[in-house]
C-alpha cells in the first residue's frame, strides 16, 4: 500500500465530515501532530499532540449541531514543498432543529510527513459559523 499524501489526507478528512464522523482521526495525525485554528475563540486555537487533537476532534463533532452535506468550489493549491497543501472549500449543512441551510468558507494549509498530518493550520468564515447557528 503506498504512503498517503497531504491529497489523500484531505480526502480522508472530506469523507469524515461527511459521514459525520470526527473530522481528524488518530489513523490520520501523528504523534506531534500541531493543529492551529489563528480565530479560533477561548484560547483554544493551538492544539498539540494526537490525543488532545483527537479528543478535540470528537467533541468538536459532538456539539455541532449540523449535518454536513457536501464541500463546495474545492480547490487545492500544491506548493513548493512537497509535503504542504492549501485547500479552499466551502462546507454546506443544515442545522437539523431548524432546517436552516447554510455554507461557510475555509482554507486549511495542511503538512503531511510519513502518511500522517504533522501540521493543520485552519481558517474559518466564523461569522458565517455564527449566523448558521443563530
Amino acid at each position: 500500500m503506498s504512503e498517503r499524501t497531504s491529497r489523500d489526507l484531505f480526502a480522508r478528512f472530506q469523507r469524515n465530515v461527511l459521514s459525520g464522523a470526527p473530522a481528524l482521526d488518530e489513523e490520520m495525525v501523528a504523534a506531534d501532530v500541531v493543529v492551529e485554528q489563528p480565530h479560533a475563540p477561548d484560547g483554544r486555537g493551538t492544539i498539540e499532540g494526537r490525543e488532545k487533537v483527537v479528543a478535540m476532534s470528537r467533541a468538536g463533532r459532538a456539539s455541532l449541531p449540523v449535518t454536513f452535506e457536501e464541500f463546495r468550489d474545492v480547490t487545492i493549491h500544491d506548493t513548493a514543498d512537497p509535503e504542504v497543501i492549501v485547500a479552499e472549500y466551502r462546507l454546506v449543512g443544515t442545522v437539523p432543529g431548524t432546517g436552516a441551510r447554510a455554507h461557510a468558507a475555509f482554507v486549511v494549509v495542511l503538512r503531511a510527513r510519513d502518511g500522517r498530518i504533522v501540521h493543520w493550520r485552519e481558517y474559518q468564515d466564523r461569522a458565517a459559523i455564527a449566523e448558521a447557528l443563530a
